[in-house]
């Protein structure tokens, strides 16, 4: 896992663009999300992550920042040959220690439910359906003292 390293992108950005294209693979190409669905008013104001597999650029993420130093990390994707060697893991933490927040939410797929369960988020609520997949609201609260320590 050594050899994975993320990067923090502004939207206007060439890393954008190559967080945008793994999105675009991994949403829109292999899960058959609408174009419109994945590519939102949200972009401009989220902090986007860029993960990197050696020199090439495997995974992304984003996150919006909401009240009361809550986070909520949408758009996790990882390319399908890059799955398997942490690198969501990766993105997952780096995104955590980062992030100013006391609490991350996240709309899982259904199916990433483990994934997420090992980093410690925790279902709310019933399954819902977004982008014709169905999702679980997820959530972990960290210790913001404990952050602020650190940094």
């Amino acid at each position: 896992m050594s050899d994975i390293r993320i990067e923090q992108v502004a939207f206007g950005d060439p890393g954008f663009a190559t967080c945008f294209a793994i999105r675009l693979e991994v949403f829109v190409h292999e899960q058959n999300v609408a174009l419109e669905e994945e590519r939102d008013e949200h972009d401009a104001t989220a902090l986007h992550f860029l993960a990197f597999h050696g020199k090439e650029p495997v995974g992304t993420a984003r996150v919006l920042l909401k009240e009361q130093n809550s986070a909520k990390i949408t758009r996790v994707a990882v390319k399908k040959n890059s799955r398997g060697l942490g690198v969501g893991a990766a993105l997952m933490r780096h995104i955590e220690q980062a992030v100013a927040a006391a609490e991350f939410r996240l709309d899982g797929q259904t199916q990433a439910l483990p994934f997420y369960e090992g980093l410690g988020y925790l279902p709310e609520g019933e399954e819902f359906m977004e982008a014709g997949i169905p999702h679980l609201h997820m959530r972990k609260k960290l210790s913001y003292e404990k952050k602020l320590a650190k940094n």
